[in-house]
């Protein structure tokens, strides 16, 4: 297989010097890692973690908004999250596939951010991106693995994929508490303001400014009393879970 060309890859990833992250969250559009993982985020580095964002797209197609306004507001977002690196990738808003060169794209961030957890966005959704984000970062994660798949760093397969799963109707694998983050979490989504402000553009569409904080704190608030806490984020994995100790498992039965 060919590797990616020099060109599809934002050229911070190999002039940064860029240390490994035990976390990446990979996302469609920028602000979508806000909405569905951000706190978890915010946890995972108050717990000294290394974190890290991979957006897809760029938000050129966006109803409001430039690109270039995105990318301003995603970097004051990371910030706020307290994620060491953030990059975005060229595949086209609105119109995300999973084809080979685009698997390449992220199998090199991959193998250059060496996480040992991908965050994907759950594989059913309205935005068709979202879903294919989800078969697209599965298969990127795998291909990475593969030492004869040749991109010029070497092969890495993450250990643990979750799927961020906040707005879909399934029951989550597990909660993560968010309690004392969700603040910062809501300044972070807040930070989108050319999405998140009330304004003309796509007033049918979006959510009322005034709107947000109640629906969001309510969506943490109702993932957190399922796991016996104030606010919590849900995710989803596919594989069994393990327990060594009966009694260390979490949140009371009766």
């Amino acid at each position: 297989m060919p590797p990616p060309t020099t060109d599809s890859v934002p050229d911070r990833l190999t002039a940064d010097g860029l240390a490994a992250a035990d976390v990446l969250a990979i996302a469609a559009h920028r602000d979508d890692v806000e909405q569905t993982c951000g706190g978890t985020l915010l946890r995972m580095a108050s717990r000294g973690l290394r974190t890290a964002i991979l957006d897809l797209t760029q938000g050129e197609a966006g109803t409001r908004g430039s690109a270039e306004d995105r990318a301003n507001e995603a970097a004051e977002a990371a910030r706020i999250l307290g994620v060491g690196w953030r990059q975005a990738l060229d595949l086209p808003d609105g119109a995300v596939e999973n084809t080979l060169e685009n698997r390449l794209k992220i199998v090199r961030v991959l193998r250059l951010v060496r996480p040992r957890v991908v965050i994907l966005p759950y594989w059913q959704a309205r935005h068709p991106d979202h879903a294919i984000t989800a078969a697209l970062g599965y298969d990127a994660c795998f291909l990475s693995g593969l030492a004869k798949v040749e991109t010029g760093s070497d092969p890495h397969r993450p250990f643990k994929i979750v799927y961020a799963s906040l707005y879909a109707d399934v029951r989550p694998s597990f909660v993560v508490d968010i309690t004392p983050f969700i603040e910062q979490r809501h300044s972070a989504l807040m930070a989108y303001r050319s999405q998140y402000a009330n304004q003309p553009a796509g007033g049918g569409l979006f959510v009322p400014e005034e709107e947000i904080r109640e629906r969001t704190f309510a969506e943490a608030r109702h993932y957190g009393l399922l796991a016996g806490v104030r606010y919590g984020e849900p995710f989803v994995h596919k594989e069994v879970g393990l327990m060594d100790d009966l009694t260390l498992l979490p949140v009371q039965s009766i």
